[in-house]
């Protein structure tokens, strides 16, 4: 035998010890600690018998195989990592529902932390709250605050360029009687309503931008809490007022064919000469119809969503949310129109404040501003004083009185 046969079967020797030797390693190991060498198909064959492995991180949650594998994972990781809820929060984010005390009929989304996902056409966002956000933040409060600067400039423009209108005729010292007590009751709770509500929703709308640097965090809070509240009384009275100023006005806000002539020539502001008009001229007309009939229904019906005062409405947050972009809309809108006419019913025109504050006027006022109505009142067809206090002050002026 030759030298590279013997070290030929040296070598062959030494394998065979080697294989021997793992091999009775193995089976002592298996023997002595069956755990700790688990084949790499055991996880998966575990799992479909319904049995969890020691390493939670190696085996992703299947619902389908195990209802229960959530809650044995929290629990097992809640003592390898004590107060990590990232799988909690995973599925809030998802849309899992949880529990509630509320009941479901009136929060049926109390159990859902996060709004469910939807895709809105054309649109990158896929989320309902987040996308609500966006047309808040990003369309009604800067567009709706720019509309409301800029009206404020024209009218204060208009008012230092041209200044109220005066009477150009003088005063006799007759007076009609514009708006009776009950009027003027319905017209002054519906304003201070107004005041009341445009007030505190400017604040919560814009203070942040503008008082909150001021005033700082704490007496912020407290007053945006405070006006909050008064928000939430004064629009009811301001809902009750609306249908008294609307029931107390109609028959005199009904259109006529002067109201287009009117519309033609702006109302005179600009030529500065009057148009002929009834009681209420077109602008005051559309003021009623469109201001407290149509937007006013819309203020007050989204806001009494908002207040969650309509029986049987469901509360879902897609429904709140519609109700405050539809009430942040018409209330600026609303907000537009109505201070052209307090422009005109204070500074804007004189003799107009105190027509409403204790509800007289001069014949020579009614003359120049309401032509038509003046005239009727000359004929006998509308009585000069409607109310039992005017006609006993005596003041009424004769029909055949002459101006």
């Amino acid at each position: 035998m030759n030298r590279f046969s013997v070290n030929k079967a040296f070598k062959s020797c030494l394998l065979a010890t080697g294989l021997m030797i793992g091999v009775a390693l193995g089976v002592s190991a298996e023997t002595t600690a069956p755990a700790a060498a688990v084949p790499a198909a055991a996880p998966a064959a575990a799992q479909a018998k319904g049995v969890q492995s020691a390493n939670i991180f190696s085996i992703a949650p299947d619902a389908n195989t195990d209802p229960k594998y959530a809650d044995q994972t929290n629990a097992e990781r809640s003592k390898v990592q004590p107060g990590n809820n990232a799988p909690m929060w995973r599925q809030v984010g998802a849309g899992v529902t949880g529990y509630s005390s509320l009941p479901v009929t009136q929060a049926p989304e109390a159990g859902n932390l996060i709004q469910q996902f939807v895709q809105y056409p054309g649109s990158r966002l896929t989320n309902a709250g987040e996308a609500w956000r966006q047309v808040r933040n990003k369309w009604i409060i800067p567009y709706g605050g720019s509309l409301l600067v800029i009206v404020a400039l024209a009218i204060a423009l208009f008012y230092f360029g041209k200044g109220p209108m005066q009477l150009h005729g003088t005063p006799t010292g007759r007076k009609i009687e514009r708006f009776t007590p009950l009027e003027r009751a319905a017209h002054w709770a519906n304003a201070i309503a107004f005041v009341c509500l445009a007030v505190s929703g400017l604040v919560m709308a814009f203070g942040k931008f503008f008082i909150q640097p001021i005033f700082g965090n704490v007496l912020f809070g407290w007053l945006t809490y405070m006006l909050k509240n008064l928000h939430n009384f004064a629009g009811p009275l301001f809902a009750v007022s609306l249908i008294m100023v609307f029931v107390t006005f109609l028959k005199d806000n009904f259109p006529t064919k002067e109201d287009i002539t009117w519309l033609l020539k702006g109302g005179g502001m600009l030529t500065g000469q009057e148009v002929p008009s009834h009681r209420f001229n077109a602008g005051e007309k559309i003021v009623f119809w469109l201001g407290v009939l149509g937007l006013g229904l819309i203020v007050v019906a989204s806001g009494l969503v908002l207040d969650k005062l309509i029986p049987g409405l469901v509360y879902e947050r897609s429904t709140m949310q519609i109700a405050n972009m539809v009430h942040g809309v018409a209330t600026i809108v609303m907000m537009l129109m109505f201070m052209g006419h307090i422009y005109m019913g204070t500074i804007g025109m004189e003799g107009a404040y105190s027509a409403m504050k204790d509800g007289y006027v001069d014949e020579t006022w009614a003359k120049e501003h309401h032509e038509l109505w003046y005239d009727d009142i000359k004929a006998g067809k509308i009585p000069a004083q409607r109310s039992p206090e005017a006609i006993a002050q005596g003041a009424a002026v004769s029909p055949s009185a002459s101006a």
